[in-house]
């Protein structure tokens, strides 16, 4: 049987004319005319509609309807497998068009209600926009590759290194993320990058700390200015031990006065277990100080504006004036050094104070009882100290820690 013409498509009467091969012109009272193909997909008859005249002519509507005929052959549905390809084109596309620098915004979206503060989505923020976007943000996220990242993190690998560390984790999360979501075709390129990277040769960048020979000096030049919540907040960490964060988010309801101490649950601890802070009397002091504060029993003791917890910025900035040039977490490494070379307590004991790991058998022995009497000499000495009851306190253990090994 002869096919039908373009001049029989385009005068057809309404109903439904052959072309030949189950390929049909319908045409609809309304006058609209569309293209209908009939085939057997396994051992089942089907019509499926290919579209308008207006879309496709005669010779279009002929090779389409030879393309579904083939996939129908194979006992496939060739709507479906048509489906699947625009599909497939889709997601091509999207991959061709979605950048680093969106992936990157997206990843940040999605993660960062799960971080501690927004003092980390700040530091994302930072270091993608300074040093990433300018490089690779405008790329296609799919085509970013292992010597792009290392053109990306070599101008300062070696003049920032703890940044182009953390710039280097924070590009593979994103890539990473990026194949997750199907828009990247591989995972991240990290291993290689890292092997292409050179070495590292610089020191541990230390918080910059007062020494522990002014640090009496320091804290009774803090207690001889005007009481406020930001100063008070800066004692607590100081007599302490504590992280700023950790002192910024303090409530009452996690101090026990008549025990006198401070238990810190484990979602505010960066090791994620909970802390037994033993409290001198110069902490209760500023404990007291702070009680015409307290709202209600779990209210933050130092609270910032609207009840919210006090800005880190605010004890950096009584820092500052105390001591320019040093920082509030430099206490911790205060405290570490005064324990290390004017007292015998061990630097276990000093590392449980600080809520640091302590390793293998000894931190099992540790972990046992918490030693929290032992630390709470600790702390009194330290407090003691910076009174400046005496410039070299030692105290004598009474047991060697060896001997409470298992």
């Amino acid at each position: 049987m002869a096919g039908l013409t373009a001049l029989q498509v385009k005068n057809a009467k309404p109903g439904r004319h052959a072309d030949g091969a189950g390929l049909y012109l319908l045409v609809r009272d309304t006058g609209s005319r569309s293209w209908l193909l009939r085939v057997m997909v396994a051992g089942k008859r089907r019509d499926f509609g290919l579209g308008s005249v207006a879309e496709l002519s005669l010779a279009s509507a002929r090779e389409k309807a030879a393309e579904w005929r083939a996939i129908a052959k194979e006992g496939r549905d060739p709507s479906m497998v048509k489906r699947a390809e625009v599909r497939a084109q889709a997601r091509e596309d999207a991959k061709a068009s979605r950048t680093f620098e969106a992936a990157a915004t997206e990843f940040m979206a999605a993660h960062s209600p799960s971080w501690r503060n927004e003092k980390h989505k700040a530091q994302w923020t930072y270091t993608l926009r300074e040093f990433a976007y300018p490089k690779i943000g405008a790329e296609p996220v799919n085509e970013i590759d292992a010597p792009m990242i290392v053109d990306t993190l070599m101008p300062i690998w070696q003049r920032l290194p703890e940044t182009a560390r953390r710039l280097r984790q924070r590009i593979g999360a994103v890539l990473d993320y990026a194949h997750a979501r199907n828009w990247r075709d591989r995972e991240a390129p990290m291993r290689a990058v890292l092997k292409a990277m050179p070495k590292q040769n610089v020191l541990k960048q230390h918080f910059p700390a007062v020494a522990y020979a002014d640090a009496p000096a320091v804290i009774a030049k803090l207690r001889g200015e005007d009481s406020t919540i930001g100063r008070s907040a800066l004692e607590y960490a100081i007599l302490t031990a504590a992280r700023s964060g950790e002192v910024r988010g303090a409530r009452w309801s996690e101090v026990d006065l008549e025990a006198k101490t401070w238990t810190i649950p484990a979602e505010r601890m960066k090791a994620k277990r909970a802390h037994i802070v033993p409290l001198t009397s110069q902490v209760v002091d500023v404990l007291h100080s702070m009680k015409p504060l307290a709202v209600k029993p779990d209210a933050l003791i130092f609270p910032g504006l609207r009840a919210k917890p006090l800005s880190d910025m605010t004890m950096s900035k009584v820092q500052r004036a105390l001591a320019p040039g040093t920082t509030v977490h430099g206490w911790r490494s205060c405290f570490r050094d005064w324990v290390a070379e004017t007292t015998n307590f061990s630097g276990e004991l000093a590392e449980m104070a600080l809520a640091h790991s302590v390793a293998s058998k000894v931190e099992k022995a540790y972990r046992r009882g918490n030693l929290l009497e032992r630390r709470r000499e600790l702390m009194e000495a330290w407090a003691g100290y910076l009174d400046g009851k005496s410039a070299s306190v030692l105290y004598l253990q009474p047991k060697a820690v060896s001997s409470i090994n298992p």
